[in-house]
């Protein structure tokens, strides 16, 4: 991504150009990276996120909450995109992401809403404490638990695969180049928050060099870079080191853990303040 292309026209043709200051926007094997010659931390979680785009059941209606089920192979997620349509974000073992790739168009929605809606073996102890919590949340809010939506069809050739991990480059700039979104950090997608951080990156990015375009000053200058990646790391860093904190607390099958981080969810749930305070954080 080339930003301040400036180019010379010679009868209404543009014979050459210079790129101000180049925008390296593409992904985690991120070719601009590797020329930048900068360390990365890379750390593979041995899964992969099988995406899709999936119609809803019961035509169109509201569609404007996220589900999410933490299952023992990894969560599965479904985000609003339109009325009828969701995005399908699972996470899973390899070999199972593979299989779930060869499946037919039917075995695959009967996966997704297994996935979502039958019960999963759990301990005792963790389903009865659950089952008190679960009673105190509705007497105390009158919430109860809601089912995710029943999936119909896929939308044709949305079904892919890629590989998770965590991954953080060691810096974002250096002289007339920068980085943004997954080529300069990558996380689990449980939290949702790849779309997020990236589109960050774009609104400080933009801010920083709106800055120093009306100061008069080079938006290629290395000082003026490293305004958009301190901003950045601020925000960026905390995010990444929570997700792979969650991805390791949701990776246990050890019992006291599987019931702290069941009602923490649940309550987190359970009370509005605590989901907007999270919400507004994820998004700013």
């Amino acid at each position: 991504m080339l930003i301040g292309f400036r180019c010379a026209l010679r009868d209404n043709k543009r014979t050459s150009g210079i790129a101000v200051i180049f925008v390296g926007a593409d992904g985690y094997n991120s070719l601009v990276r590797r020329q930048m010659g900068v360390q990365n931390f890379a750390l593979a979680y041995n899964q992969m996120g099988v995406v899709a785009t999936l119609r809803l059941a019961n035509g169109p209606t509201d569609n404007v909450t996220a589900w999410q089920r933490f299952l023992p192979t990894g969560p599965i997620a479904l985000l609003p995109l339109s009325d009828d349509t969701s995005s399908l974000v699972w996470s899973t073992g390899v070999a199972e992401a593979k299989r779930l790739l060869q499946l037919d168009g039917d075995a695959f929605i009967a996966a997704v809403n297994a996935a979502f809606h039958k019960p999963m073996p759990r301990n005792t102890l963790v389903d009865d404490v659950m089952k008190g919590v679960n009673t105190l949340v509705k007497q105390t809010t009158g919430q109860r638990l809601e089912a995710a939506p029943v999936v119909e069809t896929e939308l044709p050739k949305s079904r892919a695969a890629f590989p998770l991990g965590l991954g953080h480059t060691s810096t974002y700039v250096g002289q007339g180049v920068c980085l943004i979104g997954d080529a300069a950090h990558r996380v689990h997608p449980l939290a949702g928050q790849g779309v997020n951080l990236g589109f960050g990156d774009v609104q400080t990015l933009v801010d920083v060099l709106a800055d120093a375009n009306y100061a008069g000053l080079g938006i290629s200058n290395l000082s003026e870079l490293l305004k958009y990646e301190q901003q950045r790391l601020k925000h960026n860093v905390p995010v990444l080191l929570t997700t792979h904190s969650l991805q390791r607390l949701y990776s246990t099958d050890f019992v006291p853990t599987v019931a702290l981080r069941s009602i923490g969810l649940t309550l987190t749930n359970a009370f509005p303040p605590v989901k907007k305070f999270l919400m507004n954080y994820a998004m700013s």
